[in-house]
C-alpha cells in the first residue's frame, strides 16, 4: 500500500474565486476583467511544512475546472491523513458541503483557511456547520500551519500557542487562539511551492503567458472603511527586503521559465523608497528586460518617480483604486485621496508609458443618484485601460459592516456574498438592483465605446498574443 501523504493542500471544485486574497476573495467568473492568480497561500503553506518534513501534495481543483470525482480519485491514490482547503467569504457555504461529502468519502483531519475566520464573531461560527472541520485557519497560514500539523499528526505541540487558529476542544467546541499577532520575519520564509503548483494556470490577462504572484509586502498603513487589509495584515506594513523579492524572481525566472509577476502588496508604492530601491535592484541583476510585472497602487501617496522606476524595471500594467468622483465618498470612506489626486496619479502613469487597471465603488450607504453620476463621470474622463466595479460588501470587522447595519442597509450577515454578489439592499436612498443595473451598464458604455475598441484592436494587431485574452474578457463582459 503507498505511504500516506501528510498533508494535501486544495483549492476545491467549484467557481473561480481569489482564493488566496485574504482581502478581496474576488469573483473571476463575475468580474469584467481579473485573472486568476497563483495559490500562493497554499504554496507557502506546503513550502513550509515540506521544510520540517512532512510529505506534502497540493492541487488547484478550481482553476483547473476539475470535478469532485477528481478530488475523489486523488484522495483514494494519496490517502492523505491531513486536507487543507482554501475558503472565501463568498463560498463557505458551498465549501462546507464539498467537506462534509470528503469527510463521508476519506477519513483526516480537515483544516479550513480563510480570512473569514479571522478573530471571527461568535455570530459567525456558530451559523455555519464545522462538525466535519478540526481546525480553522484566520491568520497567516506559514506561521500556523506546522503548529497545526504537528497537533494533529505527532501529538506534539501546544495548539494553544499557535497564533491566529481554532481549534476544536474536547467538548467539540471551535476554540479560538491568539490573533493580532502580526510577524516580521518574511525574509525567514520558503518560497511558495511552485513545484507543485500548476503554473501554466496562472496567465498574464492580456497574452496568456504564465505568470507568477510574488507577496512583496503584508499590512496596510490605510483606513478606507471597506476593506478588511488593516485587520487581516496590521496596520503596519512589514516589507521583504529588495534582495529576498529578488531572489524568488531568479528562481521563477530559472526554474519555471517564467517571466510576468503580479507583485502583491496592500500597496505596493506606500514606501516610494523601498519600491524604488528594489525596482533599481531589478535593473542592475541578470534579469533586466527580462520580465515583466503588474503592481497595484494608491492616487496617493504617489510621485511620478516611483512610477518612472517601475517601468524602467519592467512594469507595464499599475492598478488604482480610484473608488469614487465624488470628494465627499471619498473622505467618508476614509480613502486618504481625493478626485484631484486620481487625475495627477492617471497623468503620471500616463506619462511615463503604464497601462492602467482602474478600480470604482459603489452602493455605500450614502450614496445618491449625484454621487454615482459623478464617479460615472470620473470614470469616463480617466480613461484606463481597464476598469471594474465592485458593489459595497461589509465584511466582518469592517467600519462599513457598522455604517450599513446603522443606516439600516444591510440585509443579512455577509457571509455567501462578494462584491457582485453584496449583502446589502442598496443604499439609503437606491436599491440594489438600481446599483446592480448602473455598475453593468456603466461597463457596456465603456468597453463598447468605438475609441476603446479601436485602440485594443491596433493592440492585437500589434501583439496578436493578446487576441485570445482580449475576445475572452469581451465575450465575459456581454
Amino acid at each position: 500500500m503507498t505511504q500516506p501523504l501528510d498533508i494535501y493542500l486544495l483549492y476545491p471544485p467549484g467557481p473561480l474565486f481569489q482564493r488566496g486574497e485574504d482581502r478581496c476573495q474576488g469573483n473571476i467568473e463575475a468580474s469584467s476583467a481579473t485573472s486568476m492568480r497563483a495559490c500562493n497561500d497554499l504554496g507557502s503553506g506546503a513550502a513550509i511544512a515540506r521544510e520540517v518534513g512532512y510529505d506534502v501534495g497540493l492541487r488547484d481543483y478550481q482553476t483547473e475546472r476539475a470535478t469532485c470525482e477528481d478530488v475523489w480519485d486523488d484522495l483514494a491514490r494519496l490517502n492523505p491523513r491531513m486536507v487543507v482547503i482554501s475558503t472565501t467569504n463568498a463560498t463557505i457555504y458551498d465549501d462546507l458541503a464539498f467537506v462534509a461529502k470528503l469527510r463521508a468519502y476519506h477519513d483526516c483531519f480537515v483544516v479550513l483557511k480563510g480570512a473569514i475566520f479571522y478573530d471571527a464573531p461568535t455570530r459567525v461560527i456558530d451559523e455555519l456547520d464545522l462538525s466535519h472541520v478540526d481546525y480553522l485557519i484566520g491568520g497567516e497560514i506559514d506561521y500556523c500551519l506546522v503548529s497545526i500539523a504537528n497537533h494533529a499528526l505527532r501529538d506534539e505541540g501546544d495548539i494553544t500557542a499557535a497564533d491566529g487558529i481554532y481549534y476544536k476542544a474536547s467538548d467539540g467546541a471551535m476554540t479560538p487562539t491568539r490573533f493580532g499577532c502580526y510577524h516580521d520575519t518574511l525574509d525567514d520564509l520558503p518560497f511558495p511551492a511552485r513545484d507543485l503548483m500548476n503554473n501554466d494556470l496562472y496567465v498574464r490577462p492580456d497574452t496568456g503567458e504564465p505568470m507568477a504572484t510574488i507577496q512583496t509586502s503584508r499590512g496596510c498603513s490605510s483606513g478606507c472603511v471597506f476593506c478588511p487589509s488593516p485587520l487581516l495584515s496590521g496596520t503596519r506594513i512589514r516589507y521583504r527586503s529588495s534582495e529576498n523579492v529578488l531572489a524568488e524572481l531568479t528562481e521563477c525566472y530559472e526554474d519555471y521559465d517564467i517571466r510576468n509577476f503580479f507583485f502583491k502588496a496592500d500597496t505596493f508604492t506606500m514606501n516610494g523608497e523601498w519600491a524604488r530601491e528594489l525596482c533599481a535592484l531589478i535593473q542592475t541583476s541578470p534579469l533586466a528586460g527580462k520580465i515583466a510585472f503588474t503592481a497595484n497602487s494608491r492616487s496617493k501617496p504617489l510621485d511620478c518617480a516611483t512610477l518612472q522606476a517601475m517601468k524602467d524595471a519592467g512594469c507595464w500594467m499599475i492598478a488604482f483604486g480610484f473608488e469614487s468622483g465624488s470628494d465627499e465618498t471619498l473622505r467618508r470612506m476614509c480613502k486618504g485621496a481625493t478626485v484631484a489626486d486620481n487625475r495627477q496619479a492617471m497623468e503620471w502613469a500616463r506619462e511615463v508609458g503604464l497601462s492602467v487597471f482602474g478600480f470604482s465603488l459603489v452602493g455605500l450607504p450614502w450614496e445618491t443618484v449625484d454621487d454615482l453620476a459623478k464617479t460615472r463621470a470620473h470614470i469616463f474622463e480617466l480613461d484606463a485601460d481597464f476598469i471594474e466595479i465592485h458593489i459595497a460588501l461589509p465584511y466582518f470587522g469592517t467600519p462599513l459592516y457598522n455604517l450599513c447595519r446603522e443606516a439600516g442597509v444591510l440585509e443579512n450577515q455577509p457571509l455567501g456574498a462578494d462584491y457582485f454578489n453584496s449583502a446589502i439592499t442598496g443604499t439609503e436612498t437606491l436599491t440594489l438592483a438600481y446599483i446592480e443595473e448602473w455598475r453593468a451598464q456603466v461597463l457596456r458604455s465603456y468597453y463598447l465605446r468605438p475609441r476603446y475598441i479601436i485602440r485594443r484592436a491596433i493592440e492585437m494587431l500589434c501583439d496578436p498574443r493578446k487576441i485570445a485574452g482580449y475576445v475572452r474578457y469581451g465575450l465575459r463582459l456581454l
